[in-house]
Formats: structure tokens, C-alpha cells, sequence
């Protein structure tokens, strides 16, 4: 069965930091590019950072300097740490590589 977990949401302070994971099964994620989208409350889904099969990420201009995307090969899991972050990242992140989502985790950025 091919799945994405996604786990590590929470609430943070504004200036923060969190860790969000996703961990794969029945696809192997370093084959294609594996990115990891948001979708805030009344806003459309987008892409906040994505890192290729080579290795090479690339960000929004909006998380550039503060996100940093990675991927264990070992453990077929991919991460986004999230540093500094701001109240307008609230938002519900998944993971996606090709037509394969996860269900989602939530980050809450509030005082």
C-alpha cells in the first residue's frame, strides 16, 4: 500500500521552531522529487519546498532562510524544519511526491 505519514504539527510561539516528518511506504522517495505543501485556513493549497532525487532542494521566497527541507534515504522519510516561524505559516502540511498525499499535520503558530 502506498502511503505518506506525516507527524511532528503542533503549536509554536512566533519565533519557534518545529520539525515536521513523513514517513513513506510502498514508495520510495528518493526516485522522484518529494515536496511538502500547506494550505492555511480559506487559502489554497502551495508548495512551500521540495527536494529533488539528487538532493538539491528549493524553497518559496516566503520560507527561504528560515525552512530547510531533507530526506533520509535510509528511513525513507523526508523532514521540514521550521525555524523562526511566523504566525501566517499556520497552515495544515503534506507531504506529496507525484499523485501520493498524506492525510496532513497541523501547525499552529500563535502567542
Amino acid at each position: 500500500q502506498v502511503q505518506l505519514v506525516e507527524s511532528g504539527g503542533g503549536l509554536v510561539q512566533p519565533g519557534g521552531s518545529l520539525r515536521v516528518s513523513c514517513a513513506a511506504s510502498g514508495i520510495i522517495l528518493s526516485i522522484n522529487d518529494a515536496n511538502w505543501y500547506r494550505q492555511a485556513p480559506g487559502k489554497q493549497r502551495e508548495l512551500v519546498a521540495g527536494i529533488t532525487s539528487s538532493g538539491s532542494p528549493y524553497y518559496i521566497d516566503s520560507v527561504k532562510g528560515r525552512f530547510t527541507i531533507s530526506r533520509d534515504n535510509a528511513k525513507n522519510m523526508v523532514f521540514l524544519q521550521m525555524n523562526s516561524l511566523k504566525p501566517e505559516d499556520t497552515a495544515v502540511y503534506y507531504c506529496n511526491q507525484l499523485d501520493v498525499w498524506g492525510q496532513g499535520t497541523l501547525v499552529t503558530v500563535s502567542s
